[in-house]
């Protein structure tokens, strides 16, 4: 049966944890993001070696566990002399995962972008980085906001694998807990209603940023 004072007294070690939870997949996703279009771009360049390496290792990520790579990146790395502690291994592992597929998101948008608008630059003899940053980018990040979202609460929602790092999260902790009163149900109760509290207003967050560079992105096309 549900116990008021017990759900109370795990409650502070609980919110403790949702705060780990959050910095792994704040920062885990911010390395997707930063792999995702750094991939992307490879996957444009005209060299064929780059073209496949980059594809080879898109598919090969893509289509093994994410908790093996984790494995890999925190027991495997120090027998190669490179030691990390669990939230270091936890963000690479995350972000090299969803980098991944973000790559792909970000393919799309920047496929969607008319050749007229690329011969443009060319014509006007704008750089790379000036063409990338300030025609191609501003145009085909907006209209996939809502799949980044999407990716980010995937992703937040995937961390509890990190516990097998040993990287201490929300369900870790409530591992931790039921484990040494022998109650689960507080805890993992507790645990789920924070996943709800946390995932729904990301995704209205995600919504209303949205909103705002469609705006802009809107106007610029009707002028």
């Amino acid at each position: 049966m549900w116990n008021h004072e017990f759900a109370l007294s795990i409650l502070p070690d609980l919110v403790k944890a949702m705060k780990l939870t959050v910095s792994a997949t704040v920062v885990g996703f911010l390395v997707a993001v930063l792999i995702g279009l750094v991939l992307a771009i490879a996957r444009r360049s005209r060299f064929r070696v780059v073209q496949w390496s980059t594809h080879g290792f898109v598919e090969f990520i893509r289509n093994t566990p994410l908790l093996v790579q984790l494995y890999f990146i925190f027991y495997v790395f120090p027998q190669l002399g490179m030691t990390l502690s669990p939230f270091a291994a936890g963000v690479i592992g995350l972000g090299i995962h969803y980098g991944t597929y973000l790559s792909e998101v970000f393919r799309s948008g920047i496929d969607a972008i008319p050749k007229g608008q690329w011969e443009a630059c060319r014509a006007l003899n704008f750089s790379k980085g000036r063409t990338w940053l300030g025609v191609i980018l501003p145009q085909a990040v907006p209209p996939i906001i809502p799949i980044l979202g999407n990716y980010f609460i995937v992703m937040f929602k995937e961390t509890p694998l990190l516990s097998a790092i040993t990287y201490v999260e929300m369900l870790g902790m409530a591992k931790i807990i039921g484990s040494e009163s022998f109650r689960y149900f507080e805890a993992f109760t507790i645990v789920g209603l924070l996943f709800l509290v946390l995932s729904y207003p990301s995704s209205l967050l995600f919504r209303r940023l949205e909103e705002r560079l469609k705006q802009p992105y809107l106007r610029k096309n009707n002028t």
